[in-house]
């Protein structure tokens, strides 16, 4: 593993609570990340919010070629979220090598995660390889949600098989700790992390959209041009922090919860529930500021309890 990983640069304990929590062996300002696909290439949002309170950002989702991704509509609305199918539009893996990462290893303080996926596995490690000789990226998420062309077009992250296979793959070169985002859709979440776990992943992240399909009741056709999308928001949230409970029975890597986080408290219940870090996704949207306004609220809500560190709330369950 490249020194750059090594614990990273620590970062001095602030006054008040801790709030640095650690993923394998990457030490994070906060445990409030940006998910992908939510947060473009991160430089997007350098005048809109502080970075450096933010514990990371999660690249677009990276693949081996430049994607134009699917056709509109592919973001619509719904009483509690929404769903999209945006079809992992992105630039490729070089073009952000050469022009994002330059700036963003200028901004300092920002941890980088970088989201790979593609559609065979010798797809994700050439990403992978391409991304090992790029400096400034702290870690990588591995998206499992995507379908092996290899196999028909069975879904990585819903075949214990694949997904190890997967796994064990792109782990084998990855030059930096490997997270994988398992799919929810799903019989046994729990079994699909042990998997990962098994095969090498170094810490797995919860969960992605729900496969969904929204209907014109006057033109009844779908809403979304793909016909179906994924769903996120409010609507999933306890669906999501019950699948990270019972991940944190399955595995002792460390979880990044993830669906419908709004406020400090939503963060709270997913760590409490097992996660080690959260990442907000889809109230990016509707507020660019979400991510660190939720970090703030976090610190707050763990000043006026006297929690001394946030990583204490990790399996804090009550039973």
């Amino acid at each position: 593993m490249s020194s750059e990983n090594e614990s990273a640069s620590k970062h001095p304990a602030p006054k008040g609570p801790d709030m640095r929590v650690t993923i394998a062996g990457v030490e994070l300002a906060s445990p409030v990340i940006a998910a992908s696909g939510t947060f473009g290439y991160g430089v997007e949002f350098e005048d809109i919010l502080s970075l450096d309170r933010i514990g990371a950002f999660v690249t677009k989702g990276l693949s081996r070629e430049p994607m134009a991704g699917n056709p509109s509509p592919r973001i619509i609305e719904t009483s509690s979220g929404m769903i999209n199918a945006i079809g992992l539009q992105n630039m490729g893996v070089k073009a952000f090598i050469e022009q994002k990462m330059p700036r963003i290893r200028e901004i300092p303080g920002l941890r980088v995660i970088a989201n790979v996926f593609g559609f065979t596995i010798e797809d994700c490690i050439a990403v992978i390889e391409a991304l090992n000789d790029a400096p400034g990226i702290d870690l990588y998420e591995l998206n499992a949600s995507c379908p092996n062309t290899a196999h028909g077009g069975m879904v990585f992250g819903t075949d214990p098989a694949l997904l190890g296979e997967l796994v064990k793959a792109t782990r084998a070169i990855s030059t930096r700790p490997l997270i994988v985002k398992l799919s929810p859709n799903v019989t046994s979440i729990g079994e699909m992390a042990r998997v990962a776990a098994d095969a090498g992943a170094d810490a797995v992240s919860l969960v992605n959209t729900f496969l969904s399909l929204a209907i014109d009741p006057e033109t009844r056709r779908p809403r979304i041009a793909n016909v179906t999308g994924g769903l996120s928001g409010p609507a999933i949230k306890p669906i999501a922090v019950r699948m990270v409970y019972e991940v944190s029975k399955a595995v002792s890597i460390p979880i990044l919860g993830m669906g419908g986080i709004l406020k400090a408290e939503d963060a709270v219940e997913f760590m409490l529930a097992g996660a080690t870090a959260v990442q907000v996704g889809t109230a990016s949207y509707a507020d660019p500021r979400a991510v660190e306004n939720i970090a703030t609220g976090l610190r707050r809500w763990c000043t006026v309890r006297d929690i001394p560190r946030v990583s204490d709330l990790t399996g804090g369950l009550i039973l």
